[in-house]
């Protein structure tokens, strides 16, 4: 177990955005799995199979999309803003929360309606932005609270990709919800 770890701390040493894009999409699948898992097997009867399309969707936007975008994101804000001094936590919380977060929602809901070929791309978006965002609040401000003040800047976002396990099944959850039509 321990040559594993270590091998594992080394590859994250020598492809760190290529380590960070396996962890944050793996986990960022596990969390729509999950949440599939919990409404197609047990909330619905009879069960249904497990949809691999949105399975890849996932994927997609775990590995190849957001884990780029927090890995440079983080890389920056540590280096503009070195320390855990309670002021740069607070202009990191701020800067992540109000200034990484819109963009990666309107990615989330635009991205996903784009793959999944929707008539609209943005009419989920418009739709769920704001309620969505809202919630990003409660749930990211103390979570980067943590990871600001505890983590190494080298497992940042394989941190925010274990908090986004969480998240992303909230996501999930936002994402099943019925728009509303228009009359």
């Amino acid at each position: 177990m321990a040559s594993l770890l270590k091998a594992f701390g080394s590859f994250f040493t020598k492809h760190p955005l290529a380590g960070n894009g396996l962890v944050y999409g793996t986990l960022y699948v596990g969390a729509e799995f999950s949440q599939q898992t919990i409404t197609r097997k047990f909330l619905i009867d009879p069960p249904q199979d497990i949809d691999r399309p949105t399975l890849a969707r996932y994927a997609i936007m775990g590995t190849f999309i957001y884990s780029p975008i927090l890995y440079n994101w983080y890389k920056w804000l540590d280096k503009t803003f070195p320390g855990t001094a309670k002021r740069i936590i607070v202009k990191k919380l701020l800067l992540d929360q109000f200034v990484l977060t819109p963009p990666l929602l309107v990615i989330f809901f635009t991205g996903m309606s784009l793959m999944e070929r929707q008539s609209s791309i943005t009419e989920e978006c418009r739709q769920k932005f704001v309620p969505t965002f809202a919630r990003s609040c409660l749930f990211w401000l103390p979570a980067q609270t943590l990871n600001f003040v505890l983590v190494p800047p080298k497992f940042r976002v394989v941190y925010v990709g274990s908090c986004a396990f969480a998240w992303v099944n909230i996501l999930c959850w936002v994402k099943r919800q019925q728009l509303m039509t228009r009359n």
